[in-house]
């Protein structure tokens, strides 16, 4: 396989310009390995590795370098929700540079401490953004590309097309990655045609054989369209990207009056996010792990499209590369 030259490859040190974005409860060390070793880089979600998968995050990064020694990342979600999750990521991304790793992706808040971390020992450092004032408050902080979350995304999806937003960040000078609705080859060759230096895939690596997520999450996504894929804010308090299933035309996909207001209030907002999230990290973790016997959600985004069979993760990252080769 010939190695694909972006300004993101050379930044990271792969061969494929793809990303295995980091997923709860889905990013178990196997999947990230295989991708990593096939030329893409698996990024690790540590909240997964603790909780989900129970591994202490130094042995999981250690279980992983077992598997492939080539490059892996590392997801940092930065909101400043509490001072003891705080604290906990502050630990958890020592160990990953103390393991060698060198490539971290930051959400939700203000990225600077990771940045002042990794580019000490020579690392990168690329934020989630959906929109051009967050790219811009992320640019300050001194990030080195940015992961551009598209309307087509699974989890939190973004609002724009993958067109328009490149073309709303393309003048910024870092590389950008698509973020949302690749799911084929095509669409990934599409996505580094448009300007992109790479893509993160979520939805297509879950529907893998090393993904420990349930057969019927897997099927799930399979059998879905781009059509099938909806909003709902009952998981976060903010939109996120799910497979309507039965449960979800049945419960709906709004916040019920009460919470809607607490989610605008300025203070009272970060408690209703909070009792969203402690609710939905257990229904998440259940479904996917457990299957369809449950009420719950199946995270996907509009990609399901593109994605006809539950496949190795390898063979994905080598067709794809294929698709951009040829």
């Amino acid at each position: 396989m010939s190695r694909i030259v972006t300004p993101f490859t050379d930044a990271v040190g792969i061969d494929v310009p793809l990303i295995c974005g980091a997923m709860y409860p889905c990013s178990n060390p196997e999947l990230i390995a295989a991708v990593s070793a096939a030329g893409g880089i698996g990024v690790i979600q540590p909240i997964s590795m603790f909780y989900v998968h129970r591994h202490d995050l130094r042995e999981g990064i250690r279980l992983i370098r077992s598997l492939t020694d080539k490059p892996i990342g590392f997801n940092a979600i930065v909101e400043q929700s509490s001072k003891v999750y705080e604290d906990r990521m502050r630990a958890w991304v020592d160990v990953a540079l103390e393991e060698g790793v060198r490539f971290f992706v930051t959400a939700l808040g203000n990225p600077r401490w990771v940045v002042d971390k990794v580019h000490a020992v020579g690392g990168v450092v690329y934020h989630d953004v959906t929109e051009r004032r967050w790219a811009l408050k992320a640019l300050e902080h001194d990030v080195d590309g940015l992961i551009c979350v598209n309307a087509r995304a699974g989890g939190h999806a973004g609002s724009k097309t993958p067109e328009a937003l490149f073309a709303e960040l393309a003048d910024l000078g870092v590389p950008l990655i698509c973020a949302g609705g690749v799911g084929s080859p095509e669409r990934f060759a599409e996505a580094l045609k448009i300007g992109y230096a790479g893509v993160q895939m979520g939805t297509r690596f879950i529907a893998t054989e090393e993904c420990n997520a349930h057969l019927d999450y897997k099927q799930a996504i399979v059998r879905a369209r781009a059509e099938d894929i909806v909003l709902t804010d009952k998981i976060s308090g903010v939109p996120v990207a799910v497979i309507k299933t039965p449960y979800i035309e049945k419960i709906g996909t709004k916040a019920g009056p009460i919470a809607r207001r607490m989610l605008r209030h300025p203070r009272l907002k970060h408690y209703m996010r909070m009792f969203y999230s402690l609710k939905s990290v257990w229904q998440l973790r259940r479904a996917s792990l457990q299957g369809a016997g449950y009420r719950d959600y199946f995270q996907a985004g509009k990609s399901v499209d593109g994605i006809a069979a539950i496949e190795p993760a390898g063979a994905i990252v080598e067709r794809f590369a294929a698709a951009v080769a040829g």
